[in-house]
């Protein structure tokens, strides 16, 4: 009996397991595309499958608790993978662009499993923020974080002082993509989320990436104005 009881609880822990991914997945979509106050919890509860409203509370106290954990799902395997990239590149089993490539080729599988992760985040950042102000700094700064670490390991020659504009740079390149699938698919009039363009866009990055990771140049200097020298008149 005790056996059987304890089969009857792994399978109704996983039944609620499946719930709560099924109102995430739903969620997920419906924040991308409306953001956290245009979208009601009915509506979650319906695009999830759910009988009732009522039900989903079972699994979340409310709207907010709801965006948070979406949030948090998204971007909790960003930072295992960042991490990871970093420890392996640390130990040397990859170097150079074999560890990069093997950073975005997973980030971009992750990505293509949820296209909908770069968008959530640009309007929790934008059209969210006062509901959102202490939860998603709390939530993207980790990541930020590793990210910085990752780089300033990497040998790649940035000045320290200019890591935070290459972290964005990556950032933009990477996840700005996705986030402007939309707004791609309207002026090139193709499906920028296709296998073949992602496949393209794969190819792309991986090159665009290792140009940026390559030992930048240093500026050329602007030539010091001689002492006494006159202004260039305009000519007449």
């Amino acid at each position: 009996m005790k056996a059987t009881g304890g089969r009857d609880e792994g399978v109704r822990a996983a039944a609620a397991r499946s719930t709560r991914n099924l109102i995430l997945d739903a969620a997920e979509r419906r924040f991308a595309e409306r953001g956290f106050s245009g979208v009601s919890v009915r509506e979650i509860a319906a695009d999830a499958g759910l009988k009732n409203q009522a039900s989903l509370y079972n699994h979340f106290d409310n709207k907010r608790a709801i965006y948070e954990a979406v949030l948090a799902r998204g971007l909790d395997p960003i930072l295992l993978v960042t991490a990871e990239s970093g420890r392996a590149a640390a130990a040397g089993r990859r170097h150079g662009g074999a560890a990069s490539d093997a950073f975005l080729d997973r980030t971009l599988d992750y990505l293509v499993e949820h296209p909908h992760l770069p968008r959530l985040i640009q309007r929790a950042a934008l059209d969210d923020g006062r509901f959102l102000r202490s939860t998603l700094p709390g939530l993207l700064r980790p990541v930020y974080a590793q990210g910085l670490r990752v780089l300033a390991g990497s040998g790649n020659g940035w000045p320290a002082a200019d890591l935070p504009h290459l972290a964005a740079g990556l950032y933009l390149l990477i996840f700005g993509y996705f986030a402007n699938a939309e707004m791609l698919a309207a002026v090139v009039r193709g499906d920028p989320l296709s296998p073949a363009a992602i496949a393209r866009q794969r190819r792309f990055v991986k090159v665009a990436v290792s140009r940026l990771m390559d030992s930048p140049r240093a500026p050329r200097a602007a030539p010091a104005k001689r002492a006494g020298s006159r202004r260039a008149q305009p000519v007449a």
